[in-house]
């Protein structure tokens, strides 16, 4: 119901459309869904292969970070950010 609706209220927008431009109401429609297709298409990025520094360091800062949660599964003070130090030390970031 709502499909149908949708689309009638799209070709009542392409129709004045193609009268404007004097093309066939077949190729604009065309045009339009062949653009949404596109988009898409495009918005879907490739995702990239993880590093081995990264796998590395997600599995040391899983294993470290229990070490800087309370009971109850917050940060104690200053946790965070003591956990992604020692997670990077662990992984063997910076070595310069």
């Amino acid at each position: 119901m709502l499909a149908s609706q949708i689309r009638g209220l799209a070709d009542a927008m392409l129709v004045p459309v193609a009268r404007a431009t004097g093309l066939p109401p077949e190729l604009i429609q065309g045009f339009v869904e062949g653009t949404t297709t596109g988009a898409v298409a495009a918005g879907k990025a490739k995702s990239r292969k993880r590093s081995a520094y990264a796998r590395k360091y997600k599995q040391a800062f899983s294993r470290v970070s229990k070490k800087y949660k309370k009971k109850d599964g917050k940060w104690k003070a200053n946790g965070f950010k003591a956990a992604v130090k020692e997670a990077h030390r662990i992984a063997g970031g910076k070595k310069k």
